[in-house]
């Protein structure tokens, strides 16, 4: 499909599907997807970068991929997500590399910027804020923790079964809700349609306790501080998710070049819902900072 070849790699004692576009030779970009998604979410983003001459690669992350989905909740934690990214990338050869994540992807990538800033070229997030602008917004206004009430509820142990019952039929509504088209809810369903990959996919939330302002890499510490990467943030100024003032104080946390790029009109899962939106940021990012 354009381009985009289907592998395995395999890190330790996990086997990764991952998706790979662009020559083998050239400057790595890292893709992270978020909840409840998989690497279908960056089906236009590989193939546009290939053509520029990028190296494009997109897992299943820990828990997406069946071969990499331990049972037991500890592995699961942040640190250990964290540590995934990095392997990719040693898997993939690339000393250094640009990170792109969105939604839960996008945390990690912000965690894996503050952890390991000397092997990133730059760092790109979609729709996450910063998570010390994210706890901000949490402590000091109303609006986003409206916005992120479903992080605890994720904690049921029912959660899978009750979102896979009747057909899927919450976890259609939920993504539809987001304004994610129905054929893209089916194509994450592929991945995530059965109670044993969408636990494991709950699992991330489970093993954080329901926070998604972890601030180092196993989740505790007092702030993640700022970025020292340079950093690309877009955000939907729809997104259900994540309110204006988390979005805006983001910049407080970057001390490396930063670009805010607000998409008017867009919601949480910006490539679902308007294919092609964040490639032309994207991509001007990376040619500003890929030397």
């Amino acid at each position: 499909m354009n381009g985009i070849k289907s592998s395995k790699i395999t890190i330790g004692d996990h086997d990764f599907e991952m998706d790979l576009a662009g020559p083998e030779d050239s400057s790595l970009v890292l893709f992270l997807h978020g909840f409840p998604q998989s690497k279908y979410a960056w089906r236009h983003e590989l193939p546009a970068l290939a053509a520029r001459g990028y190296r494009a690669a997109a897992p299943n992350q820990r828990g997406y991929s069946p071969g990499a989905r331990p049972k037991d909740l500890p592995a699961y934690a942040t640190k250990h997500l964290v540590n995934d990214v990095f392997a990719f990338a040693d898997a993939l050869g690339a000393d250094t590399f640009h990170l792109v994540g969105h939604d839960w992807g996008g945390a990690l990538a912000w965690l894996a910027a503050a952890k390991r800033p000397d092997r990133l070229r730059s760092l790109a997030v979609l729709s996450r804020p910063h998570p010390d602008a994210f706890g901000k917004a949490l402590a000091e206004t109303d609006d986003q923790p409206y916005r992120s009430r479903h992080h605890k509820a994720f904690l049921d142990p029912e959660t899978e079964a009750l979102f896979l019952a009747d057909s899927a039929r919450q976890f259609r509504e939920t993504l539809a809700s987001h304004d994610c088209p129905a054929k893209d809810v089916d194509a994450y369903l592929q991945t995530l349609g059965t109670e044993a990959a969408l636990g494991a996919a709950v699992n991330w939330y489970r093993a954080a306790g329901g926070n998604l302002t972890a601030k180092s890499g196993d989740g505790t510490g007092p702030g993640l501080g700022p970025i020292t990467v340079p950093t690309l943030y877009i955000w939907g100024d729809e997104d259900n998710s994540v309110g204006p003032d988390a979005a805006r104080w983001t910049a407080d946390f970057v001390t490396a070049p930063y670009t805010f790029c607000q998409l008017d009109g867009v919601g949480h899962f910006i490539t679902d819902q308007k294919p092609g939106a964040a490639t032309e940021p994207l991509l001007s990012h990376l040619a500003r900072h890929d030397s």
